[in-house]
């Protein structure tokens, strides 16, 4: 029961991540309007839609298999722990967002509502986690910093899985697929790196809570820290990735507009780094769902 609660939990990552990420995504990344639009492409509102549902879904089912492990039982769960409120609170935005994409007319409107249901679905994860857990004066602190991790982290998972979404178009690319899709990996780099920076500020202010100035050894002598090295270390590889997509993919796929017959190699080449990159997303995601699980190396 145990591995079936950190399944569910890293699939409520995932779904919740690609909600709130993609529909940003579809919003700053992607034209307006004409034929590389989010809404004349199809496929975003079908990912969006299956990531709301997947949400509510594995929510529901991570909430009964979390009761069964640590509540007893369901009402108590709903009432007295703080994953029974934050899991309510996912699951209905999960099938309020479900529910837009699925009636309202694609199109900004609905990815601006799919983006602010994903953002509160991905802040309620701070619950899920040791974000809400740590009492005190550095209590608020803690779980503002959590909360702009999951965002951020959020922002990037879902232009990832968007971007793979891009790269997999069937056919030849024509000049105006390839434009649309080199404007968004650009628009994204400035964006990307402030991704990065909140995600390292408010890692080490996680880090501090979770770890603790005394708590470096516990690294290399504790199951956390162990992990806690294993994220750090898919984490490194994503930025490695990212930078490889950015300086060296990116202008090759600016090139191949003037050169279309490079195009095909650019984005292809382009498809498999970020593949690589949405699998070390994933792992970082795993180690996410089972670490909320263990406790940290400062109550050790």
């Amino acid at each position: 029961m145990e591995t079936a609660v950190v399944l569910l939990r890293w699939a409520q990552y995932t779904a919740g991540f690609v909600l709130m990420g993609g529909a940003a995504f579809a919003l700053y990344a992607l034209p307006a309007q004409g034929p590389s639009s989010a809404a004349t492409l199809g496929w975003p509102r079908r990912i969006l839609c299956g990531s709301a549902v997947a949400l509510l879904l594995t929510t529901v089912l991570g909430l009964l298999a979390q009761t069964a492990v640590v509540a007893g039982s369901l009402a108590d769960a709903l009432t007295d722990m703080a994953m029974g409120p934050s899991s309510a609170i996912r699951a209905v935005v999960a099938l309020l967002a479900a529910l837009i994409l699925l009636t309202l007319r694609p199109g900004a409107a609905s990815w601006f509502v799919a983006a602010l249901l994903g953002a509160i679905a991905t802040a309620s994860f701070a619950w899920m986690g040791h974000g809400a857990a740590t009492e005190g004066s550095g209590a608020l602190l803690h779980l503002v910093a959590d909360i702009l991790h999951l965002v951020a982290a959020a922002i990037w998972i879902g232009a990832i899985a968007f971007f793979i979404g891009l790269a997999a178009r069937r056919g030849e690319p024509d000049r105006d697929q390839l434009t649309a899709f080199h404007v968004a990996l650009a628009g994204f780099s400035g964006i990307g790196s402030g991704l990065v920076a909140v995600l390292l500020a408010t890692g080490l202010v996680n880090s501090w809570f979770l770890v603790g100035p005394d708590g470096l050894g516990g690294l290399f002598s504790t199951l956390y820290g162990r992990l806690l090295l294993v994220k750090l270390a898919a984490f490194g590889a994503m930025l490695l990735l990212a930078a490889a997509n950015r300086f060296r993919l990116t202008p090759a796929l600016n090139a191949a507009l003037e050169a279309p017959e490079r195009a095909p190699a650019a984005v292809a080449e382009l498809k498999r780094s970020l593949v690589i990159e949405a699998g070390a997303a994933l792992t970082v995601l795993a180690l996410v769902a089972w670490l909320g699980r263990l406790a940290p190396i400062v109550s050790q």
